[in-house]
């Protein structure tokens, strides 16, 4: 599909103005009675080249979320744009995962009428409808909380949600395309996107009032076991003159309940019920609601919030939701292509897609506490996205963390990723801890037990579980006495994938970072030693003779790598650029036959020491040698910012003093590779993780996650304003000299509360406190934010800057006492002796 083609039809879908267009859009930071972030929002980016956004109609958080269906091979949010036809139209949905596609079950599909009169004329099952699900892509509207399409045979489909329900209004032309009066029939099936329905599904028409009720067993998409889904479907519209089930492609109205097997072929039977009117003269409305509990939890959430079927204002009120949740942020407009606007909000909008809100939802434990799922996976979100929510929806976070916590209680580990009431697959490390770290340092603290919090963060320290491919950690007792996780481990204690081992070291040894980062907060002192002291633990991995050469012989020019180790302490081997983005033959996810790093080469994992740059950069030769390495890795395309563990490379030129070129290599990879049309995004959002470095970026600040440091480019606008939704304090991030063709994207001095401010990095209260950062900018890199002092908190002391000899800190040497003062401002202070 032509680029422009799409991107016009999409900006008037969406309501945002085209990419080529500068003008006519008020200032939203100097006009807020004009502004409205939702002007902005574009739901359908990432819709096709495998975004695999969820597009359609949903709250924040919320459990329901309907849209069409498509038979595509990358339809994991529901809806795509990429030629494949609808298969129906169903109400639960992920968005922006990999694996299998998630949920979408019950689907609606509606026939303008059945050939002859006869019900069996109409096609029941997925495979034969799917050749009525034909549309053309300018049909297409969405807007946040609603969406609408229009098939080829002339049936409109409109839905919009409320947190548990979903109202469906479909509007059938005067003759159907056979050319014969519309007598509509709607069905509803007991299948999910992945045809993952297990044994025994069940459905139940009323024969009175048409309600269908049903239950079904499904599977998680990345993850162990299965859930039970249960549904409520109720009409409104004109007389209904038939109903009944259909098992395979036949039907009949004299049959109102069926249970159904899955059958024996690998492919679950098609079976549902279907609803049928005498005509097509009114729109008919169809209000679906879901329960993990019960069928009468669900029809209880249709009654209570979608009562008397108006869809105007169903609909004005979940625009009106997500107009609350987008507005504590405000960017200027003036002068800069409209389309990075969109290419913003949308991005925001995106990180409120997951977690969902499941709260009253979980059967598997009685608790008072919120319930998030969706949770997928907490590898990619800890990153960005639940760093983003810190900052413009704290309530929901400590709901989130709240939620994590309770879970521990629960099922004994916090999870690394949760979908569908189920345990997923764990990538690296037990990565909640970062999320609780993060938290925790950002004040975080609404009725959050975080002395429960820091005992789940210890747990996965201390104790293997014995499936510690869904939570946990595995190998404890050789990460306790080598320091580090051997290949070919001897671990009976638990079980997983053994694999990944490079990786999983350096997460766990940050992983342990985060742990003390709490305990410190908690005055534990001799603990928070205790995990400082094996956060280290990366550096047993550190090969420093290790050479890097290219497929074909070429040497990189570049010693010192990660590597592999045994039991007995001997250096195993990988190239480090196996699993890099050139790489299209190792296998680097969770297959057993996977390398010693997750989806990702040691080349990239070799930057992944959050928490002691500074000892990163002199074992990589000084700061001048750390940015050659930085600038190979992503000139020579080793890294894809399409995956995660690319995001904080881009900004890791902060800590060798050269701000000036992570503003540079931000404006390089947006927008070119996040733009604001379907095929906009480099890789599957991963649950908003994408929109969320698109976010951070463009606002000029991004995280160190699992520490209170955020490091500092220009932002992509003239101002930008955040409101904190707790303090009702507003930051502001203001550049002068601001030009919007992103020649000047250098700093060259700042302010911050009217005084002169030469740190590269600020820290949470910028929020909280509602300050004022005040950037001067111009066309050539300055000295600003380059000095020692102006360094990101590390453990280590920096050397190599300003004519210092870099070197290798001993085991138990002392810190540079420059930086003892920031540690101190965040709670870390003395930790590590003075």
């Amino acid at each position: 599909m032509a680029y422009v083609v799409v991107l016009s039809w999409l900006a008037l879908a969406a309501g945002v103005l085209a990419a080529d267009n500068t003008a006519a859009a008020p200032d939203s930071a100097d006009s807020p009675d004009a502004w409205d972030p939702l002007t902005y929002v574009n739901p359908l980016i990432g819709a096709s080249n495998g975004g695999n956004v969820f597009p359609g109609a949903s709250l924040p958080y919320g459990m329901a979320k309907a849209v069409a269906d498509t038979a595509s091979g990358s339809n994991q949010g529901g809806f795509t744009l990429d030629g494949a036809p609808i298969t129906g139209f169903s109400v639960m949905h992920d968005s922006g995962t990999g694996g299998s596609p998630s949920l979408g079950n019950f689907a609606l599909f509606p026939h303008a009428n059945c050939e002859g009169g006869d019900i069996n004329n109409c096609a029941f099952p997925k495979k034969m409808r799917v050749r009525q699900g034909l549309f053309a892509n300018n049909s297409v509207s969405a807007r946040p909380g609603t969406f609408g399409i229009t098939l080829n045979n002339g049936i409109r489909s409109e839905m919009t949600v409320t947190q548990h329900a979903s109202l469906f209004r479909f509007t059938f032309p005067s003759f159907a395309s056979n050319g014969q009066p519309a007598v509509p029939l709607i069905l509803q099936d007991l299948t999910d996107l992945s045809d993952s329905r297990q044994d025994n599904a069940s459905i139940s028409v009323d024969p009175n009032t048409g309600r269908i009720t049903g239950t079904g067993r499904f599977l998680p998409s990345f993850a162990q076991g299965s859930y039970t889904l249960h549904f409520c479907t109720d009409f409104k519209g004109p007389d209904m003159i038939s109903n009944g089930i259909f098992a395979d492609s036949r039907a009949s109205a004299d049959v109102k309940n069926l249970t159904i097997s899955r059958s024996i072929n690998g492919y679950p039977l098609p079976g549902g019920a279907f609803v049928r009117f005498e005509s097509a003269a009114d729109p008919i409305l169809v209000r679906v609601a879901t329960s993990f509990i019960s069928v009468q939890q669900a029809c209880a959430h249709a009654e209570t919030e979608i009562p008397d079927f108006n869809f105007d204002h169903v609909s004005t009120a979940a625009t009106a939701a997500w107009r609350q949740k987008m507005s504590p942020i405000k960017v200027s407009t003036t002068g800069i292509n409209q389309s990075l606007v969109t290419n913003f909000y949308s991005g925001v909008y995106r990180t409120m897609i997951n977690p969902q809100n499941y709260t009253g939802e979980n059967p598997l434990w009685k608790s008072s506490e919120p319930y998030f799922d969706s949770l997928y996976c907490i590898w990619d979100l800890f990153r960005s996205q639940l760093p983003f929510l810190t900052i413009t929806d704290p309530l929901a976070v400590a709901q989130i963390i709240r939620s994590l916590i309770d879970t521990q209680r629960h099922l004994g580990w916090l999870p690394d990723c949760r979908m569908s009431l189920n345990k997923g697959f764990t990538q690296g490390g037990s990565n909640a801890d970062n999320v609780l770290a993060d938290a925790y340092l950002k004040g975080i603290n609404q009725n959050v037990n975080w002395d429960d919090g820091y005992a789940a963060v210890v747990k996965d320290a201390e104790e293997e579980p014995f499936d510690w491919c869904c939570e946990g950690r595995g190998g404890l007792d050789s990460w306790k006495s080598l320091g580090y996780i051997p290949v070919q481990d001897f671990d009976y204690k638990g079980f997983g994938t053994m694999t990944r081992t490079i990786s999983r070291t350096l997460e766990y040894s940050y992983n342990d970072f985060c742990v003390s980062q709490i305990a410190k907060g908690l005055g534990r002192q001799a603990e928070a030693e205790k995990y400082v002291q094996s956060s280290g633990n990366w550096k047993n991995l550190f090969k420093a003779d290790q050479t890097s050469l290219w497929w074909n012989g070429t040497d990189t020019g570049f010693v010192g790598f990660f590597e592999p180790r045994y039991l007995n302490k001997t250096w195993g081997f990988q190239n480090p650029l196996n699993c890099s983005n050139p790489d299209n033959f190792s296998v680097c996810s969770l297959q057993n036959t996977g390398r010693e790093t997750f989806e990702s080469s040691i080349w990239e994992y070799g930057f992944f020491v959050p928490h002691d740059q500074a000892n990163l950069i002199t074992l990589y030769g000084g700061p001048d040698a750390f940015v050659r390495r930085l600038d190979y890795l992503h000139d020579h395309n080793i890294t894809y910012i399409g995956n995660e563990p690319a995001f904080l490379t881009v900004f890791q030129y902060h800590y060798a003093g050269r701000p000036a070129l992570s503003a540079k290599r931000s404006h390089f990879y947006i927008p070119a590779f996040f733009e604001p049309t379907p095929d906009g995004l480099p890789g599957n959002d991963d649950s908003g993780a994408m929109g969320s470095f698109v976010a951070f970026s463009m606002m000029g600040l991004f995280p160190n996650p699992g520490q209170d440091v955020y490091l500092i480019i220009p932002p992509f606008f003239e101002r930008v304003d955040i409101t904190h939704p707790l303090t009702g304090k507003t930051a502001t991030i203001r550049n002068v000299n601001f030009d919007p063709t992103y020649q000047a994207i250098y700093i060259q001095s700042a302010t911050l509360n009217g005084q002169p401010y030469t740190r590269n990095w600020i820290d949470h209260s910028f929020f909280t406190e509602g300050k004022e950062l005040v950037l001067t900018l111009g066309r050539n890199e300055s000295s600003w934010g380059t000095h020692v002092q102006d360094l990101p908190p590390s453990l280590s002391a920096y050397s190599g800057f300003n004519g210092t000899v870099p070197h290798r800190r001993q085991p138990g040497g002392k810190l540079d006492t420059r930086y003892q003062v920031h540690f101190e401002e965040h709670g870390l202070g003395n930790m590590w002796g003075s």
